[in-house]
């Protein structure tokens, strides 16, 4: 069976005349000033409510750290159900974050009720006031949703609870370094070989391209609307928490539908975690089951990245040109994603 890279080179790449979006084009990439110490930090509960103090309190140390000062979002701590308040208030907040000339960089929780934001913010604005804005999980749909609508690189990763996602944090988003992410050594005196944070090949060889995805189910939920972005010729990278088998096979299925992975030139699965096959009369594992969407395409992939709801993670920057190496399991971020 032919692939899409073979297609591509039987007809000749100039014949094939392709859309792309103002945010996929390189030219249109804004990118934010990087975070400096004494830097004012925006926190934003953009989905779940936050119901006690203590986890607040953790990320506001975290950044503290680094030399950062926080500010909560005015409706921070609301309720409305299991959200942080009415979608309205969450989305102000958001806005004001990206109005205020004082804050420099704006932090996403996450949980559930980000996606219903994304006709309420105010792309113009915040195209006009560049600036970082970070998250995962939930936070997928905010951070693509305004990548896509006005050019600006957001920020896929976590707060720096630990040493090595403050590493990637400091290197991404404060020091502006373009370098190689790869997965930690994880050898001990009492063992021989690699036994954690493997990565495994999916299809050999390497590929380049704009770098965009996330969490998995996010992604999915806003597939066919306008807050996903073109995605021919890129890189992508999913991950997800607390999902069957069956239903990663089913968001699969419908980026495949959508036309998705017939765009990708690369293909990065961080980490599934909690994801078991379920009860039933049997299951594919996950390895099968993402090789079997993803082999036949004939394009370099691989799994076990430090990309997900693991305690050490990657901090990516979404839409800035990155070459991944699937044999050796590498992201090389082939630019900064701050200015």
């Amino acid at each position: 069976m032919i692939n899409r890279r073979e297609f591509l080179s039987a007809v000749g790449a100039a014949g094939i005349a392709t859309a792309t979006s103002p945010a996929n084009a390189k030219e249109a990439l804004i990118k934010p000033p990087r975070v400096r110490p004494g830097d004012r930090v925006g926190l934003v509960s953009p989905a779940t409510a936050a119901f006690g103090t203590e986890n607040t309190r953790i990320w506001v140390d975290a950044l503290e750290s680094l030399g950062l000062e926080v500010t909560l979002g005015d409706h921070y701590f609301d309720q409305h159900g299991y959200f942080a308040g009415e979608d309205e208030a969450r989305a102000s907040d958001i806005n004001a974050f990206f109005k205020d000339p004082e804050i420099k960089m704006i932090f996403a929780r996450g949980g559930w009720g980000a996606p219903r934001l994304l006709p309420l913010l105010d792309y113009d604005m915040i195209r006009e006031n560049p600036k970082v804005l970070l998250g995962y999980s939930d936070a997928t749909a905010l951070i693509t949703a305004v990548h896509v609508k006005t050019g600006l690189v957001t920020f896929h990763g976590p707060s720096p609870l630990n040493l090595f996602s403050a590493e990637h944090f400091r290197r991404v988003v404060m020091n502006g370094e373009h370098y190689k992410l790869s997965n930690p050594t994880f050898i001990t005196e009492n063992t021989l070989v690699q036994t954690e944070n493997l990565v495994q090949t999916i299809g050999g060889g390497k590929a380049s391209g704009p770098i965009f995805g996330g969490n998995l189910s996010l992604l999915t939920a806003v597939t066919g609307s306008g807050y996903l972005p073109d995605f021919d010729g890129s890189i992508l990278f999913i991950e997800d928490v607390d999902e069957a088998v069956y239903r990663v096979d089913r968001m699969m299925t419908e980026l495949a539908l959508s036309g998705v992975l017939s765009k990708i030139e690369g293909f990065v699965f961080g980490r599934c975690t909690e994801c078991g096959p379920g009860g039933g009369y049997g299951s594919l594992t996950m390895e099968q089951m993402v090789a079997e969407h993803i082999k036949p395409l004939g394009i370099p992939a691989f799994s076990g990245a430090m990309i997900g709801h693991i305690d050490e993670q990657f901090t990516i920057p979404l839409g800035i040109e990155v070459k991944i190496d699937a044999d050796a399991g590498t992201i090389e971020l082939l630019e900064a994603g701050v200015a």
